[in-house]
């Protein structure tokens, strides 16, 4: 349980303690809140993205040739997809965390951060369960894991990052302007289509292409398929250190950790007033 309001007097560790536990309680009872009432619980959580790995898949690959570009063009576009779902769920929840948590805000004393991190955090457990299918297509291909598979995981933390700074930024907004929710939904769609998830980013012009690259999510994806997938001339495995050499790896980063840090600034800075504005 949450305890009450009041602040928690003690030493910094165990304030940061009772911080992660009531973050690990959040995050459990969000994720069993997800699919309380469904027949299907949590087999929607891989149903979903390989629903629209289908459709992609049949509408480009199949109807408008994209797969004969290269063999692994259908691992490559369900890494896509299952990377963009965890970014646009965790973005998305977490944006109308705050405000949906108001009866937490009002009555109860603990860090506000928690309640977004907390949002971005279940998405990251649904996403978890959507990377055993994309290993289901790396086997199912046939291709053999190498050591430099592990890099995936700083890549995969990046991304997290930049969620949680974007998911931050939106639900400060959100707070106050409402009007959000709808003009995010718009931006998700748009972002989709703008990256480099359906066809290879090779597709885009030069100045397009350094353009989307300075998009973290873009770098993110490019890098995990070109570590995964076996390089070849489709250009599904360019990085942004082909594009944007010699900052191509640092410019996105940089991005990401700027974004982060605005969004930890502005939240912490419009936290007080949370409670009289939702």
């Amino acid at each position: 349980m949450i305890e009450a309001t009041g602040s928690r007097r003690g030493s910094p560790g165990r304030g940061i303690a009772h911080g992660l536990r009531i973050l690990q309680v959040m995050v459990l009872a969000e994720f069993k809140l997800k699919y309380a009432g469904s027949a299907l619980g949590y087999v929607w959580s891989v149903v979903k993205p390989l629903t629209l790995f289908t459709i992609m898949y049949l509408v480009f690959g199949r109807l408008f040739n994209l797969d004969e570009i290269s063999p692994h063009y259908g691992l490559a576009l369900l890494i896509g997809i299952v990377l963009w779902s965890f970014f646009a769920d965790g973005t998305n929840q977490g944006m109308i965390s705050t405000v949906h948590r108001e009866s937490l805000l009002r009555r109860l004393s603990f860090p506000r951060v928690i309640i977004p991190t907390a949002a971005t955090l279940t998405a990251a457990m649904t996403f978890g369960i959507n990377l055993g299918v994309v290993v289901g297509f790396v086997v199912w291909e046939g291709l053999v894991p190498q050591p430099d598979w592990l890099l995936v995981v700083p890549l995969l933390l990046e991304l997290y990052l930049f969620t949680l700074g974007t998911a931050l930024i939106l639900t400060t907004v959100f707070v106050s302007l409402r009007d959000m929710l709808q003009v995010w939904e718009l931006g998700v769609q748009l972002l989709f289509y703008a990256s480099p998830i359906i066809y290879p980013i090779s597709y885009l012009p030069p100045w397009l292409r350094d353009l989307a690259f300075l998009f973290p999510f873009t770098q993110v994806l490019q890098d995990v398929r070109a570590l995964i997938l076996p390089h070849d001339d489709s250009g599904l495995t360019v990085t942004a250190e082909d594009a944007l050499d010699p900052f191509g790896r640092v410019l996105p980063i940089a991005i990401t950790l700027m974004v982060f840090a605005f969004g930890v600034a502005l939240f912490k800075r419009r936290e007080p007033w949370f409670a009289e504005r939702v």
